[in-house]
């Protein structure tokens, strides 16, 4: 897995042992899916958004916080280990885990592999865009696979799920991340939108919301400092506010709520699961040391046996 002949090769081809299928090499990423898919607004964030969420660039440590919280392992485990990230996006936890010491392989189905790789400059680093369904990696090649943020976002979470497992060496660990499923989410204006933005082609909602946001901001504060029932009356108001939540500047405050506001309207799939749902994943693949667990997030956790 990631060596440097990987890294010598900026364009070619990938033929399989019997030439019946060949995948092109562009930008020194090898491509094994379709040039426009299901995940295309994702392609459009990432590359306009590079740089928002990293750490090395914000100056605060919210990826590395979640990254370790929400997966449970210590930065030494992962030193010298080989680790499959599953829906980079631009790299955000991609960076911690190569700060780690870690040799990654960080897959999108989106065109967001091209920021990652512009981001991350290391020979410990291979970006490939691949298919979670259809994963072009030997089974058992790994010893730490994660898969952050993007679960709830295919079109099968179930079988999306599934085909990390295999990907896991003996003694190998899992841990994901997927939004909550909760009555309440019928209160959330997100819901109530992505009947229609989820159809709007990508640049226009783009744009309706780099214009919505500075408007929709501190009308959000305003409601968020109703005493009681003001944080989650917020929720009605369709931008996302991280005031109080991260020590954002008002800029960086102004450009994470472009990003994620575009981030929950645009997506075409935005599927949340329950504990219970999660927690028999988990043990259908057999794992064991299974942890599941809400973070605001529902979170899982398991080692192959």
């Amino acid at each position: 897995m990631p060596d440097d002949s990987a890294h010598a090769i900026e364009s070619g081809e990938l033929a399989t042992a019997d030439e019946a299928h060949v995948y092109p090499i562009v930008g020194g990423i090898p491509r094994f899916v379709p040039r426009s898919n299901y995940a295309s607004s994702f392609g459009l964030q990432w590359n306009r958004f590079r740089a928002t969420q990293l750490d090395s660039h914000s100056g605060l440590r919210i990826s590395h916080d979640r990254f370790y919280k929400f997966t449970g392992w210590k930065p030494e485990q992962l030193a010298g280990k080989r680790v499959l990230d599953v829906g980079c996006g631009a790299g955000r936890f991609t960076e911690i885990a190569l700060d780690a010491g870690a040799s990654v392989v960080a897959i999108d189905y989106s065109s967001a592999v091209d920021a990652c790789r512009a981001n991350h400059d290391s020979e410990r680093l291979d970006v490939v865009q691949a298919d979670i369904y259809a994963l072009p990696f030997e089974p058992a090649t790994f010893d730490f696979v994660y898969c952050l943020g993007v679960l709830q976002h295919t079109p099968d979470v179930h079988r999306a799920f599934a085909a990390l497992p295999a990907q896991l060496r003996s003694g190998g660990r899992l841990a994901v991340d997927l939004y909550a499923r909760l009555w309440r989410n019928l209160l959330w204006s997100k819901y109530w939108l992505r009947p229609l933005t989820k159809r709007m082609n990508a640049q226009t909602l783009f744009r309706a919301v780099e214009r919505a946001v500075p408007v929709l901001l501190p009308l959000s504060r305003a409601i968020t400092a109703i005493p009681a029932l003001g944080p989650k009356l917020r929720y009605a108001v369709p931008v996302v506010n991280y005031e109080g939540t991260y020590p954002l500047s008002k800029s960086q405050l102004r450009e994470w709520a472009v990003l994620d506001t575009f981030d929950m309207l645009a997506p075409a799939h935005d599927h949340p699961q329950t504990l219970t749902t999660l927690r028999e994943w988990f043990n259908e693949a057999d794992l064991q040391e299974i942890s599941v667990e809400r973070i605001g997030f529902i979170v899982g956790r398991g080692t192959r046996r």
